[in-house]
């Protein structure tokens, strides 16, 4: 267990920090490194919608006030460059965990840390937390400072650009942890053909084992569609809805304005005590057929962020050429390679300008 200790050094660090929408700057920041943190050179990276709400000020204003200047981006891997732990050695190859309880910040075990922390459920829900990129200075850093235990190895079967995909790839095994059990038999319906959804599917196909004949995605543009090629797939715009409940199941993985009808929809199909678990973001609320939730007995769990616990199973999962390949189909043709602040801003522009449905992969050069 951890333990409180003052020993530390400084070191700084180059970044690239957001101080308003469409403006970053490169600045330096002075980091405390105490004996239960690593430092991590960043190497690479991938562009989050949550990192382009910031960017494009989509973000409450008082939200903007109050965390900027940052640097962004949560998804990434990189390069132990300072330990004093035994598990991690400079040189070696890390996925960065951006979402950090409170106790590992500070050094000390989880009781004396928050309510949450005292009742084991401090990893996701903390109340004294913070995430890369959101509550605090991001990967976009040339010397990112985190818990030893928040950079997890990479398995030497796993190339960079796979292993990236690993923070994404958690946040769908943690949501879909929580009816592990049921999925061992379960049809379970997927919303949303965005990367979220096709990871969603994706970790229900080469992680829970759910096969193509229990797993349904629905989409609506049929491009996208078709690189669900592991599981049953159907346009919303064609399918009956009102056909009657037939899912044990439903995650819904759209967000924005379409939360609305993909959650509607799957109340639909759900069947009685049905699970439907809610993984897309919308700033917006959204109106729901509560009727049907409680005639049906459904339960509704929302989930957005992973703990470090989540990460083995998915990385054991990304050594299998076959989940790979799968996974490979998010990839852009070309990676963006980043040496300056403005490069950044560039790449930042045009990921919120296409809105790809491939994710957009930085390569720092510091």
């Amino acid at each position: 267990m951890l333990q409180p200790n003052v020993n530390h050094t400084r070191i700084q660090s180059q970044a690239y920090r957001l101080i308003k929408p469409r403006e970053v700057v490169e600045a330096a920041i002075v980091h405390e490194v105490h004996d239960y943190e690593v430092v991590v050179e960043p190497s690479i990276a991938s562009i989050c919608h949550a990192d382009l709400r910031y960017f494009t000020g989509q973000r409450r204003p008082e939200a903007l006030a109050r965390k900027l200047p940052m640097a962004l981006i949560h998804e990434g891997i990189g390069t132990i460059m300072q330990s004093a732990t035994a598990e991690l050695k400079p040189g070696q190859r890390v996925v960065i965990v951006p979402n950090i309880p409170g106790y590992l910040l500070k050094g000390i075990v989880p009781e004396e840390c928050c309510p949450a922390c005292k009742s084991g459920n401090g990893d996701n829900y903390c109340h004294c937390g913070k995430f890369l990129g959101s509550g605090m200075d991001g990967i976009a850093q040339n010397r990112l400072v985190i818990p030893a235990s928040c950079a997890i190895p990479v398995p030497d079967e796993i190339p960079d650009e796979i292993a990236v995909l690993a923070e994404l790839c958690t946040v769908s095994y943690q949501a879909l942890h929580h009816v592990e059990e049921q999925l061992k038999n379960a049809r379970v319906a997927v919303f949303g053909d965005g990367p979220v959804g096709y990871l969603a599917a994706a970790m229900l196909y080469h992680v829970y084992g759910v096969s193509a004949d229990r797993l349904q995605v629905f989409g609506a543009i049929p491009d996208k569609l078709d690189k669900f090629d592991f599981a049953n797939r159907s346009l919303v715009q064609e399918y009956d809805f009102s056909s009657g409940g037939s899912y044990d199941i439903a995650v819904e993985c759209t967000g924005g304005r379409f939360s609305e009808s993909a959650i509607n929809q799957a109340i639909d199909i759900l069947k009685p005590e049905g699970h439907l678990i809610l993984m897309g973001v919308t700033e917006d609320k959204v109106p729901i057929n509560t009727r049907d939730v409680l005639e049906k007995g459904l339960t509704l769990r929302g989930s957005s962020r992973s703990s470090t616990t989540d990460y083995y199973p998915v990385l054991e999962a990304m050594k299998d050429p076959s989940c790979q390949a799968t996974l490979r189909k998010l990839l852009p043709d070309q990676i963006t390679h980043i040496h300056a602040a403005n490069d950044f801003t560039i790449a930042m522009e045009q990921a919120a300008a296409h809105r790809d449905w491939r994710k957009t992969i930085l390569e720092f050069h510091w």
